[in-house]
């Protein structure tokens, strides 16, 4: 088999993986699916689009219900600490507002921070129910709290509140947070007591909701995902109608976006179930820890202990949280070598240079030093290609109507300048794991996402555009520009592909010198990071060829 068959194949294949993910990911149509019976609330019976109900509104039971409740009344409470504000309503003792400091929605300069609950779920998130409606009322119980004030500030220390809510029934529900000024992570403890005079059975559910995807993400996960037995398991949003359950022993479960995550983590890891429920009119997914409970029986009391995490996919602060929370960023198959060249680029950027795309830069050349020598044996194998070119023209000219002897005496020609056309290519599949582990790595690090690099590019995980045009281009996603950065890697590619030498086969020599000005319409929608690292390499290995062709020769 000739060198240009082959190396034709792997661009083919890269070409085919890129573009499939690029055209087609994140586009299919998502099919509505039924919630469970088990499950009391789904986001569409919460009526996530009613109103928080004031106090004075409220119907003469509720007012006697809230009466027997412990604690003061409240419409909502605000959260502040240094990593984020977050905002408590009444009705679920439900988060319905949680903004990160650090973070912000976009690169405008008076963009808000990012908001981690969607605008369009109003019910909020971390909302209890039980499994099989003993308390129907649950889901739109107004609860009361042991706190005076309209905002708890958590600057130095912990600090908890606890919210309050007493059925008809008699049971009374004790929601208590507790937020630490140093971490994302809330603990949250729920307590039952029984005050009837019947026993009380029922499993309690913990529900996270947010808003599904929106097409966005090619090569990271965003939907509902657990470890589940030692295992992560990511469920496609539009797989909901198969599978919406997840069993086993569950470390967490939530649901991830592209750069930020939700979870609930149980304190004791069980063996237990996670139910899953899609809204297609709000567009919101549901993920439910259901907690398996004793019968309780009257005047006792059962606590059970939860942490949330509400934050950034970054590596060392998932770490920090503990419970395997880590396992959450997943780079697919390339996982075992993304992870360590994102540990690479973290240290360049925090040790020695803060400027991600220079870190960009150097792991580039890092892992050009370590091919260094495959690189090598490939040029030199590709240079020598070059000088038989003429000799194999000519082969081919003589014997164009006779396949089989024409292949004959092209093998007699590698053998006579002992010239092996696959040592061309085969370093360079070595290398594919590696550059497509690097691409993975780039294209979901939180680290990148508004990070600057140089001149117009100021976030290194959107596409690069010099200028600001009033008008669609095609092909091209907002915001519309010049892709500077796209088109000189496209020249790049166009450089390289005539210093190689070009494949015996006429089609198969047109369709290469086609590559560079298809790569570039695949790449101009594609993080300015990852167009970085391309052209990097693109120009280290067309110093490295050169300079391997020029001593060859």
């Amino acid at each position: 088999m000739e060198q240009g068959r082959l190396f034709l194949a792997i661009v083919l294949s890269f070409l085919v993986f890129v573009a499939w993910e690029f055209l087609f990911v994140g586009k299919q149509e998502v099919k509505p699916t039924v919630a469970p019976e088990e499950i009391v609330e789904s986001t569409e019976s919460r009526g996530l689009k009613e109103d928080v109900v004031l106090p004075d509104e409220k119907s003469m039971e509720d007012r006697l219900e809230r009466v027997a409740t412990p604690g003061t009344f409240f419409n909502s409470l605000i959260i502040n600490t240094p990593l984020y504000s977050a905002k408590i309503s009444e009705k679920g003792a439900a988060i319905v507002s949680f903004v990160l400091h650090d973070y912000r929605e976009s690169m405008d300069e008076d963009s808000a921070n990012k908001e981690l609950i969607s605008e369009n779920n109003n019910a909020g998130t971390a909302l209890l129910s039980f499994t099989n409606k003993a308390l129907p009322k649950i889901s739109d119980a107004v609860f009361t709290t042991d706190f005076s004030g309209d905002t708890l500030e958590v600057s130095d220390a912990s600090k908890s509140i606890s919210f309050f809510w007493q059925s008809s029934e008699g049971v009374l529900v004790e929601k208590r947070f507790s937020f630490d000024p140093e971490t994302y992570k809330i603990n949250m403890d729920v307590l039952l007591t029984n005050t009837s005079s019947l026993p009380f059975e029922e499993d309690l559910t913990v529900s996270l909701v947010n808003s599904g995807p929106e097409g966005k993400g090619r090569f990271s996960f965003e939907g509902p995902f657990a470890f589940v037995d030692n295992k992560l398991e990511e469920i496609e949003v539009k797989d909901l109608d198969e599978k919406n359950s997840m069993a086993g022993n569950i470390d967490w479960a939530g649901l991830s976006e592209q750069y930020f995550m939700s979870t609930i983590i149980p304190e004791i890891p069980s063996s237990s179930i996670v139910r899953l429920n899609f809204n297609t009119e709000e567009n919101l997914v549901e993920i439910t820890y259901v907690q398996q409970a004793k019968t309780l029986q009257p005047g006792a009391s059962q606590q059970f202990e939860y942490s949330l995490y509400m934050g950034p996919k970054q590596i060392s602060v998932l770490k920090a949280i503990g419970s395997n929370l880590d396992k959450a960023i997943n780079f697919g198959f390339f996982d075992i070598i993304a992870k360590p060249c994102l540990w690479l680029m973290n240290t360049i950027h925090d040790r020695f240079i803060p400027n991600y795309g220079i870190a960009i830069i150097l792991l580039t050349i890092l892992f050009k030093i370590i091919f260094w020598p495959l690189g090598t044996k490939s040029y030199k194998s590709m240079a020598e290609m070059k000088r038989l070119q003429p000799l194999m023209t000519e082969i081919r000219e003589k014997y164009k109507d006779d396949k089989k002897k024409m292949n004959e005496e092209v093998m007699g020609l590698y053998k006579t300048y002992k010239v092996n056309p696959m040592s061309g290519c085969l370093p360079m599949v070595v290398q594919i794991p590696v550059f497509f582990a690097f691409y993975r790595m780039l294209y979901g690090s939180i680290e990148l996402r508004h990070a600057p690099f140089l001149w117009w590019i100021n976030d290194l995980s959107a596409p690069d555009r010099l200028f600001s045009f009033n008008f669609a281009v095609p092909l091209m996603t907002p915001p519309y520009g010049i892709p500077v950065l796209t088109i000189i890697m496209g020249a790049t590619m166009f450089l390289q592909q005539k210093l190689s030498p070009p494949p015996g086969d006429p089609a198969q020599a047109k369709f290469m010198m086609m590559m560079p000005l298809i790569f570039t319409f695949i790449f101009v929608n594609f993080p300015a990071g990852l167009v970085l690292y391309w052209l990097v390499n693109n120009v280290l290995s067309i110093s490295q060829q050169y300079y391997i062709t020029k001593k060859t020769v």
